[in-house]
Parts: C-alpha cells; structure tokens; sequence
C-alpha cells in the first residue's frame, strides 16, 4: 500500500513501522471494504432486475447484502477520520503505536487529498442503489399489506449524508494543512450536494407517488371499485358486445361507498349506459372501437396489439379482485368466453393476453413502477430523476478520469502523512496507496448506477403501463398536439423484451431421469437443487398453446377431466381399458403414473424427426406437458391438489425406486423397450412406478403399433390433465409463482378464473359458455356475484 518516497526523520525504526503498518492495514481494509460493496452491488442490482428476491435462499442473500451497506459505510467513513490526526505512545501495554496514550512518542497529520472525497461520494452512491431498489406497493387490505418506504432507508440516508458532511468539513477546516484549494472545495460541494439532492428527490417522489396511489380508485382501492362497478353492470352484457370493463381514469368520476365496495355516483343517464359515458373514464366497449385512425394511423398489428394491452390491463383488474377474494359476476366469464375462447380466436393471442395480465400484476405487487402512474406528470418527474443521475454518474467519471491521467504522478496517493517524534524536529513523511483502489470500485458503482437507472428510463418510456396509459389518454377526451401524437405512435409501436417480466419456458422433470439426460454433476449442481431449478426447460409453443386451449374449449359442459374425457373420445379404439389409470383420488399418482408411462413410449417410439408434422406436434405436446407435470410434483406441489409435503415425498420416493431398479441393468446405453420393461417389472417395488409400466404396456398393446395415434391420445390427456390440476385456491402460493417469474400453471390459473372455473366442477363455466354460444336476443339471466 506505500507509494513513492518514505522518509522516517529523527524517528526511530520499531514506532515507524508501527505507524506504518497500522495505517497501512487500515486503509486495506478500507479499501476492500469498498469493493466488496460493489459486488454487493451488483448482485442486489441483478437480483431485483431478474424478479428473483423472493425465492428464500435468494432472499437472504439480498437481505444480507442490503442490511451490510450501512456498517461497511460508517466504518469506511470512520476509518477515514482517523487518518486526520493520528499520535502515538510508547506505552509498552499498549504497544509502540497507541492513540490514546497521553505520553506521545509519534505525532502524525495525514493530507487524503482526493481520497476522502471519492469515499464520501462512493457512500452517497451506494444509497443512490439502496433507493432505487426499493419497492412501494400500493394494495387493497384485502390483498394484503402495503409496502411503503422503508423508513430505515431515510434513516440510512440521513445517516450518510451526515457522516459525508460532517467528514468533508473536517477537511476542510485543516485550511493550509491539506491539499483541497478553492477549485477543489467547489467540486467537492458539488459532487457532494448533487447525490444529496437526487436521493432526496427520489426518496421525496416514492412517498408522495405511494400516498397517492393508496387513495386512488385506480390503484389502491381498486378492488373495492371493480367488484362493485362489475355488479352494476346490466345483466348478460357482453355475451355479443364488449363488455364495458374499467381500464383507466377511475379518478375522474365521484364514487359512493357501498356495504361490499365502491360504485360511481348516477349522474342522470339512462341505466345501463351511466357507468361507462363521460370524459376520462375508458372501458374495453370504447377501446374496441379504436380503429387505425383514431390511433394515430398506426399499422393495423400495432392497433391490435394496443387493444389486446388494455384488454390485459383490464383482466388484470379483475385478477386483483380475486386475490381480494371477491367473486364476480358470470358476465366477466361470458365475456371471456365470447372474445377470447371463441372457436376463430388464435390459442398464441389467448396466452399473450393472459401473459401481459399477470406481467402487469407482477409489475404491481412486486415493483415501484406502478404508483408512478398515479398521477400523469409523476414519470416525467421519475425520467428526469434518472437521467440527472445519469448525468452526475458521468461527470464524476470525467472527473475521475482528469485527476488519473492529467495528474498522473502527481496527488494520486490516497494519503500523505507527516510524521513527527515528540523529541525530533525534523519530520518524517510517508505516502499510503494510490486513488486507484478508490477510481475502480466507484468507476464500477457508476456503471452500476447508470444500469439501474437507464433500466428505470426504458421501464417509463417502453413499459406496457404507458402505452395503456397512451392509449387511453387518445380516448379521454383529451386532443393532443402533433409533437405529442408523433411521440405516442413511436412508444406505441416500440417492443421492448426486457420489460416482459413472464417466463413462457416450462421446466421440465422426468421421473425415469436416467432415460432423457445424465443428472447434473457440475460443481453448480448442489445450488440447481437447492434453487428447486428444472432438469431442463422447454418453451410453451404454438403446438402446447393450441392443445390446451382445445381441451378447454371441450370443457365448455363446466367439467375439467383428468383425462378420462380423452380416454372415453377415443373409446373405438380402446380408450375404456385404460381409465384404471386416472382412477387414484391423489392427482400426484396419476401424473406420475402416466408420467412413467409417456417416458417409456418415448423409447418404445424414439424421435425420428419425421415430415410427419401432427405427429411430432402431438409428441411435443404430450412429453413437455408430461415432464412439467412431474417437474411441479417435484418442485412446486403447493400449486397441486394435494397436499405438498406428500406429493414431493412420493416423487422422491418414486424417483429412487426408479434410479435403483435401473441400476441394477449395469448398462452404459440407455436400454430399449422390451429391457426397459422387464427391468422396471422386475427390480421396481414402488406400486406407482410398476402401475406405470403397466400402463406404457397397455399404451403399446392398445395402439398396435400406430405411434400417430400414441401421440395424439397423450397429447389430449396431458392437455386434460394440466388443466385439472389447475384450479387451486392457494392464492399466496400463485403470488410467489408471480414473484418468480411465472409458471405456465399459474397463467392457466388465471385464464381458468377468468373463464368461470375456481373450481374443478364449476356451474358458473358452464353458464358462461353455454351464454357465450347463444345467438343475441336469445340470453338467460345471469346471477350476480358476491363476497368470499
């Protein structure tokens, strides 16, 4: 850590070295303190990008990193006080180098130059990092707790921003003694007050967004308003028309409070059409009639794709109140039915609009994006916040730059000490480290800081938030300027994949694991189970998507099957025989029973990557759904019927009796079929894992021989079955899977809620339907619905 000359004086070798290398090892630590707050950093940073805080292990990582920054602060900034003015004694207790011996042997007065200022500013950017990871939630109370901000996070801000002033000043008051000349005292006011008033601006715009927000009918209370605007609404509307749904500008009517919730005052109209007329409020019967031109002659897919925002962005209310538990009305489930589940509507459209509804809800319960939108100037305010920080991120770095390279050689020591002996005159003098070890770690911090920033800007700027706020701005009433409309055709038609907070792969697991890949021996593999990660991941394609919006559609008599409706449609060709199979009440037996089954047709017919497309089609569908069905058994059962401790037990249970039983074939290849058969038959002692061959037996014998029809009958069971096990009401449990990043069973789940279906036999999904199909004039009255 010593740089350039050293020279002791008159003092003797043992109280020079003392001082040296006490101050030496403090500054060492000093500085490794200061990186390791920057991989600190950047692992908070990439954790709260990624949506992964909320798995456990993950989660005390970040709460350990978070908790860490404000000790590492106030010793860092403490330690640098000490280099002040340093004396020692030769109290022999104490050692040579005691500070506080009242008899002096050395007397020392250390100049930090630029050192302390780089120090001060790297606190003050740390808390920049703490702030803006910060979330504020603003929820109903029957959705849960709000999350404002933390108040020891503006107790951490006061605290720094003290330590930094109150150790700038005590440089400052050294005058001659130190190297800060006028010029530098000016940068240091300034590269000190900006971060201040930044911190401060945004800690000011967090409170104020999520008092406001809280209050708002379209934010905080918005459940309460939904649920009781949904039962005003006119009986069997939306079975041929859109229905009025609330997308956007709830604030601008007056509402009256009701025994179950909130509903908007009668202003005269006629009934039936005073809920959804006036300026400022915009429901989906107005944004369906949005056309090309009306939305600043945008290219007709762009138009589409906006009306398909809002249409999310209004189911996404609906979501809310069933995590409020509340229970709608069937017109939201006729509605469903008749725009989304119709027979022309494309199965990729129905999962998109579902995926952006549970992308806006994750936006909501897990990120400060949201209250922004509150009020209309707040994200003009948030863009400026950034882009100042942005600003003063890259001044700091010029300014780092000047002093390292214009400078080079000349004050880039982080100290320079001069040391005297109590019965010397002439002094002694020593140079400690180099700005270096305080340029890297805040030279990093910056780029992390303009990341996070940056990232802040597109999330304003490219967010689906805005461009449902865009859109609906065009529907209020509000006539906006050419400069205005250019930029809104921009931001409407620009698609951002960074801002997709959905995960649309499946993870996959196999109960048979020997048969599909070798298990994980990487040094990472120990943190891949921990994590709960998948085997493998595969992404839900045209061909699932379509698969499983049929069998939902076949569903429409308000029965979701597992599997045996499939099993009963194909009874020509011995479907019956196999029903045995679905008959276990646990819905972990049966997937993990089939499971086996599919795992073993898979070597019975191994992919010869025919040109038979329905074929391969079918195959995909029947071994993806499979193995993701095995992979919740294993991974997530709280999203199963039945009860998880015992679901994940009997998969690893199962999936030992399998590892052992293949075993004991003391083979290196893979075996085939009928090897494979007799050595589960033989060695297995697990009653699911020997039903499980017993059915791929069955499978095969069944068939004959045909592998399209294989296929195609598993195919429709596992689309069947993914769908049964759905309806669920762990609702902290699909929260988490949001927190995560989504599960496809999770945005069945939602779409199932949607279409009726909050139970595995629902009369209010048969209804719906059966609206859906009627010809207009011909409806039967719907039933209101009420609280849970």
């Amino acid at each position: 850590m010593l740089d350039g000359d050293e020279d002791s004086g008159d003092c003797n070798g043992t109280e020079w070295i003392s001082f040296r290398k006490d101050m030496g090892g403090k500054l060492w630590q000093a500085n490794a303190l200061l990186l390791a707050s920057d991989v600190m950093a950047g692992l908070i940073l990439v954790i709260g990008a990624r949506g992964h805080r909320h798995h456990p292990f993950i989660r005390f990582i970040f709460l350990g990193a978070t908790t860490l920054f404000l000790p590492i602060i106030s010793y860092v900034l403490s330690t640098t006080s000490e280099f002040d003015s340093c004396i020692s004694s030769r109290d022999r207790k104490e050692g040579p180098y005691a500070l506080h011996n009242s008899v002096p042997a050395l007397i020392a007065q250390c100049d930090q130059g630029k050192h302390l200022i780089l120090v001060v500013t790297w606190a003050l950017l740390v808390q920049n990092v703490m702030t803006n990871i910060s979330i504020v939630v603003a929820v109903d109370d029957r959705e849960g707790r709000s999350v404002g901000p933390p108040i020891e996070l503006a107790a951490q801000v006061a605290w720094t921003i003290y330590l930094g002033i109150n150790h700038i000043n005590i440089a400052i008051d050294y005058g001659s003694n130190v190297s800060i000349s006028d010029a530098d005292i000016s940068v240091v006011y300034l590269l000190l007050v900006l971060p201040c008033a930044l911190i401060l601006a945004k800690l000011a715009l967090k409170y104020y967004a999520a008092k406001e927000a809280q209050q708002s009918f379209s934010f905080g209370r918005n459940p309460r308003l939904v649920f009781g605007y949904v039962q005003q609404l006119p009986l069997n509307v939306g079975e041929h028309s859109p229905l009025p749904l609330l997308v956007m500008g709830e604030e601008t009517r007056h509402v009256d409070k009701k025994p179950h919730g909130y509903v908007f005052e009668d202003d005269g109209d006629e009934p039936g059409t005073r809920l959804h007329k006036g300026i400022g409020l915009v429901t989906m019967d107005r944004v369906w009639q949005l056309d090309s031109n009306s939305m600043l002659d945008l290219p007709e897919p762009t138009t589409h794709r906006v009306k398909d925002l809002c249409l999310s962005y209004a189911l996404f209310k609906l979501l809310r109140c069933r995590f409020a538990r509340y229970e709608l009305s069937e017109n939201t489930s006729i509605f469903f039915w008749s725009q989304l589940l119709k027979a022309d509507s494309e199965a990729d459209r129905v999962f998109g609009v579902v995926a952006d509804e549970l992308s806006f809800l994750h936006d909501y319960y897990y990120t400060s994006l949201p209250i922004s939108y509150s009020k209309r100037w707040l994200p003009i305010v948030g863009i400026v916040i950034s882009l100042l920080s942005i600003g003063y991120c890259i001044l700091l770095v010029v300014w780092m730059l000047v002093i390292l390279i214009y400078f080079e050689g000349v004050d880039t020591q982080q100290l320079w000490c001069v040391a005297r002996c109590h019965e010397r005159t002439t002094p002694g003098h020593i140079n400690f480290g180099s700005l270096y070890f305080d340029a890297v770690p805040l030279f990093l911090l910056s780029v992390f800081v303009v990341t996070g920033e940056a990232k802040d800007v597109t999330s304003y700027l490219c967010s689906n938030w805005t461009k449902v706020a865009l859109a609906c701005r065009l529907l209020s009433g509000d006539e906006p300027s050419l400069s205005m409309r250019k930029w809104s055709a921009r931001l409407l038609r620009f698609r951002c994949k960074l801002m997709k907070h959905w995960d649309v792969e499946m993870g996959q697991c196999s109960v048979l694991t020997p048969l599909h890949r070798p298990p994980r021996t990487t040094l990472l593999a120990p943190v891949g189970r921990l994590l709960c990660l998948p085997d493998d991941k595969r992404e839900v394609n045209a061909a699932v998507k379509v698969s499983i919006i049929n069998a939902l559609r076949n569903s429409r008599n308000g029965q979701l099957s597992n599997g045996t409706a499939s099993l009963c449609r194909w009874s020509q060709g011995g479907g019956e025989r196999l029903l045995w199979a679905c008959n276990s009440k646990s819905a972990s037996d049966v997937i993990l029973i089939w499971q086996i089954a599919t795992s073993i047709l898979e070597v019975r017919y191994p992919d010869q990557h025919q040109a038979i497309s329905t074929s391969d089609s079918n195959r995909t569908v029947a071994t993806h759904l499979s193995r993701y069905c095995a992979y919740l058994v294993r991974s997530h059962p709280e999203l199963l019927p039945d009860d998880d401790a015992w679901s994940n037990s009997l998969y690893e249970d199962v999936n030992k009796d399998a590892r052992q039983a293949l075993a004991a074939g003391s083979s290196s290849t893979p075996p085939d079929y009928q090897r494979l058969v007799h050595l589960l038959s033989a060695k297995s002692k697990h009653p699911v894992l020997k039903d499980g061959v017993k059915l791929a037996e069955q499978l095969v014998e069944t068939i004959s021989g045909e592998e399209i029809m294989a296929w195609q009958l598993l195919a429709n069971f596992w689309s069947e079955m993914i769908l049964y096990v759905t309806p669920s009401e762990n609702l902290k449990g699909h929260k988490e899977s949001v927190a995560r990043g989504g599960e496809l069973i999770t945005l069945l789940w939602a779409m199932l809620s949607h279409a009726g279906f909050v139970s595995r036999t629902s009369d209010a999904a048969r209804k719906a339907a059966a609206a859906a199909d009627r010809p207009a004039g011909d409806a039967a009255t719907s039933s209101a619905g009420g609280v849970v």
